[in-house]
């Protein structure tokens, strides 16, 4: 994964909330991903990063943080969207039901995509 990372434009990350924070699997993902880019040059300084979390109730904001500190500690750029990134869902597939949960990603698409032309 991580170099996939390093060779992509743009990044999107994201992961359901458990207990307030991001899954254990996406927490060792951006420690390992960040301690080796980090250590070798700042492989991800200037790439576009999203953060997308999908919670039942509530915990959303700690785990959205999360995710953004990872890309702002290594340099990256944080594209923004109508709301923040977050659709809510019990079950699997809930999510496609919380239409402003699928606007607020579309948005985000949109936005990731005319920032990643931008910056090409």
């Amino acid at each position: 994964l991580i170099e996939k990372m390093v060779q992509a434009d743009g990044i999107i990350l994201g992961s359901p909330v458990y207990f307030a924070d991001v899954t254990t699997e996406m927490k060792a993902l951006i420690d390992v991903s960040g301690y080796v880019t980090r250590g070798n040059g700042h492989l991800l300084k200037r790439k576009v990063g999203a953060a997308v979390t999908v919670e039942r109730r509530g915990g959303s904001i700690h785990a959205f943080e999360t995710i953004n500190n990872f890309f702002l500690i290594n340099q990256m750029i944080i594209p923004g969207s109508s709301y923040w990134n977050f659709a809510f869902g019990k079950n699997k597939g809930d999510v496609l039901a919380d239409e402003e949960g699928m606007q607020i990603m579309r948005t985000l698409g949109e936005n990731m995509a005319w920032l990643l032309k931008k910056l090409d």
